[in-house]
């Protein structure tokens, strides 16, 4: 009877003991960025920009999220794909961007630097590799040095976050902290949203271009505080006569395409600016099957109302390399 009792009380601890010696440990080690951080930027030769100007925005998604994949936290099964499938979503991204390396900025949303889901590979060094002529700034948002979940295969470390490559001379970069985040203990192993901001000086203004990846898996209550901070910030750049453009990944559906649509009348003046004759974003519970698996669009850009649309398209990849598609867009500075 004792020893029943004994392998009872062993198999109770051992979950208890793995349970709380996480959140000890992920409490100790939690990444608490600041409020606002200076960026450094990796410089090359660089020009000031011309009055018309193209952007390419896409989630990456840390590269393994590709044609092939489903993911555990949207209803899936797998954790990490097989290390040869990351690698061809990686050249993959990498071939698209050096065919469209024409862009002048390139905003990318869930880059991996040093994660086991991504086999290690340092993505935002490789993809700079390829754009010699851009100068190319990164954020973290997403940086755990253990994820317990799930439990017979955690997804362990993880570092990533954004992006951003431009061939423009860049004179500041900096990491702005969304001020929302999970309750505790979820706010340890969830990323903590944030956007990036590019400046560079035009006439007697400046560009400012902004790459940001917006919350998921909420129940809408951290996107409009996300939303609300970014219309303060969007405000004060416009009343200095800034050119202001926003890209990313919004996890929020662009104006009349669906039941979590970003407000149409966000900002007076402000301009959405999207493509919807293919879609930005595909569900992951399974394997894409094109044609049956929901897909929509929630990767656009919102620009001020002194720049001009002059042409906007999804990069159709039916999702071979990432569950998003690249967008292209091209803009006039009034």
């Amino acid at each position: 009877m004792k020893k029943v009792l004994k392998l009872v009380l062993v198999l109770i601890l051992i979950p208890l003991l793995w349970v709380g010696g996480n959140l000890v440990y992920g409490t100790l080690t939690d990444f608490k960025p600041p409020k606002e951080e200076a960026i450094a930027i990796d410089a090359v030769n660089a020009q000031r920009p011309d009055s018309v100007i193209t952007l390419l925005n896409w989630n990456v998604g840390y590269c393994g999220l590709g044609e092939e994949s489903d993911f555990f936290y949207d209803g899936g099964s797998t954790v990490r794909m097989e290390q040869s499938i990351v690698q061809k979503n990686l050249n993959g991204v990498m071939n698209t961007l050096k065919y469209y390396d024409e862009a002048d900025i390139i905003l990318l949303q869930e880059v991996d630097t040093l994660s086991k889901r991504s086999w290690k590979l340092n993505e935002y060094h490789s993809i700079g590799q390829i754009l010699p002529e851009h100068n190319s700034s990164f954020t973290l948002n997403y940086n755990v040095n253990f994820v317990p979940i799930p439990f017979l295969d955690p997804m362990g470390k993880v570092m990533g976050g954004l992006a951003t490559y431009n061939r423009f001379t860049v004179t500041d970069a900096k990491r702005y902290q969304f001020p929302s985040s999970f309750a505790w203990p979820n706010s340890i192993y969830f990323l903590d949203r944030c956007f990036l901001v590019n400046r560079m000086p035009y006439n007697d203004v400046e560009l400012v271009v902004i790459n940001t990846h917006n919350s998921a898996y909420d129940d809408g209550s951290l996107k409009k505080a996300e939303m609300d901070f970014m219309k303060d910030f969007l405000k004060a750049e416009e009343e200095k006569g800034n050119y202001v453009i926003v890209g990313g990944d919004w996890n929020q559906h662009a104006p009349g395409t669906g039941d979590r649509q970003v407000p149409n009348d966000y900002l007076d003046g402000w301009n959405w600016f999207f493509d919807t004759s293919f879609p930005t974003n595909r569900d992951l519970k399974a394997a894409y099957v094109k044609g049956e698996t929901e897909t929509q669009v929630i990767d656009f850009f919102l620009c001020s109302p002194n720049i001009e649309l002059q042409e906007i398209n999804v990069i159709n990849l039916d999702f071979k390399f990432s569950d998003h598609q690249p967008v292209l867009l091209t803009v006039k500075l009034k």
